[in-house]
């Protein structure tokens, strides 16, 4: 709803733009290549006012959101610059055998551009390289190797590397952007947390919504759902109906794409009367939103997953709100104890299978030394390796 209605405010632009003078009078009066068809310059230009700030109310944007070349997105930002980005453009998707590929949207910052679709997902991971070709597609054991590589112990890896694993594949992020593990994660894999202590996903869902009640006050409230996988909790935030935009989040195209269709089986959005929901392939320690922008952020089993923990809870800590709660969940190293034998000290968090968390005191000296205060950061484990978070800005 919201894509068609950008459509119509850049159309009517369009439109604006498209009058000629008459060649038989010299009266002012215009004649317009238009539907609206109206006689006047002023009554067009009116028209056109009214219309704009109808689009701009309906899509939940004011009047200081519209700037020359776009609309303003009130919350996410050039992930690099932190510039402000606008939707510049609409363009309706090609039909490929009966199916629409959706509304592609452009959005552009003074030094970027990024693309995604509205039944998809914004990238706000890569920008658009109007001078790159397509990339050609992996070979079959390229995409196999990368998948296994968290599982070799790192002496070996470096054997594979004529299938393509060098030091730009990072395990504990990578192995997740594998449409095998995308497939899986809700049909067996995240269910196998209970063993570490993990509540089950209500359960979860409960305890974050609790402890985020007092920080969702205000109407144009925001709620983040980082590292969402396959959407397990961001289908929880959407469906309650309750928040004005619900942003899911992943690294992962392989996940935001099976998070979308697990959505559609929903009917979310279509259904929601107050949500407005987006999903956004990102990098956790580049968080493309702007400076105390979002009310609450969800990490349901992710920070075992970052690579850059540091730049991540820095990140995390920036784009919330004075007030703003983080809620997250994840493992003590004890849970791979398996994998992580194959580590000693001298490897490298880029070749680790995940990050090691040996207790709560570690996790706590992250939250603090990137910007929350100790005073208000607690942790507590359930079952064998469990840890729930909660801290306030």
């Amino acid at each position: 709803m919201n894509i068609l209605l950008i459509t119509l405010f850049f159309q009517l632009t369009h439109w604006s733009a498209a009058f000629v003078k008459s060649p038989v009078a010299n009266n002012k009066q215009l004649v317009i290549s238009s539907p609206l068809r109206i006689a006047t310059n002023n009554v067009v230009e009116d028209e056109l006012a009214v219309r704009k700030k109808e689009l701009l109310n309906l899509l939940g944007r004011n009047n200081d959101s519209l700037e020359e070349g776009g609309v303003v997105d009130p919350v996410l930002c050039d992930p690099v610059t932190k510039e402000p980005l606008r939707i510049v453009s609409k363009i309706s998707g090609p039909i490929l055998f009966g199916e629409s590929k959706g509304k592609l949207v452009e959005m552009q910052s003074s030094s970027n551009k990024y693309s995604g679709s509205s039944e998809t997902f914004f990238n706000l991971l890569n920008p658009i390289d109007e001078s790159e070709s397509a990339a050609e597609n992996q070979s079959l054991l390229q995409q196999a190797s990368r998948q296994l590589s968290p599982f070799i112990p790192p002496p070996l890896r470096s054997v594979l590397s004529f299938a393509g694993i060098d030091e730009s594949y990072i395990p504990m992020r990578d192995l997740f952007t594998s449409p095998t593990v995308s497939y899986a994660y809700e049909r067996g894999w995240r269910q196998g947390f209970a063993q570490a202590g993990f509540p089950g996903a209500e359960r979860e869902f409960v305890m974050a919504t609790e402890y985020f009640a007092p920080a969702l006050q205000d109407e144009d409230n925001v709620v983040v759902d980082m590292s969402c996988a396959t959407g397990l909790f961001t289908r929880r935030f959407a469906a309650k109906d309750a928040y004005a935009r619900v942003l899911g989040c992943d690294y992962s195209e392989s996940m935001l794409t099976e998070c979308r269709r697990r959505l559609k089986e929903q009917n979310l959005p279509e259904s929601l009367k107050k949500t407005h929901l987006d999903l956004v392939q990102l990098d956790v320690g580049q968080i493309p939103m702007k400076d105390s922008s979002i009310d609450v952020l969800h990490a349901g089993a992710a920070m075992h997953c970052w690579p850059d923990l540091d730049g991540a809870i820095s990140e995390i800590h920036r784009v919330l709100k004075p007030g703003g709660r983080y809620f997250a969940t994840t493992f003590l190293s004890t849970y791979f104890s398996t994998l992580n034998r194959n580590n000693d000290e001298s490897t490298p968090v880029t070749q680790m299978a995940f990050q090691n968390f040996e207790s709560t005191d570690r996790l706590k000296e992250l939250l603090v030394r990137n910007g929350f205060d100790s005073d208000k950061t607690f942790l507590e484990v359930l079952g064998n390796a469990c840890v729930v978070i909660r801290c306030e800005k």
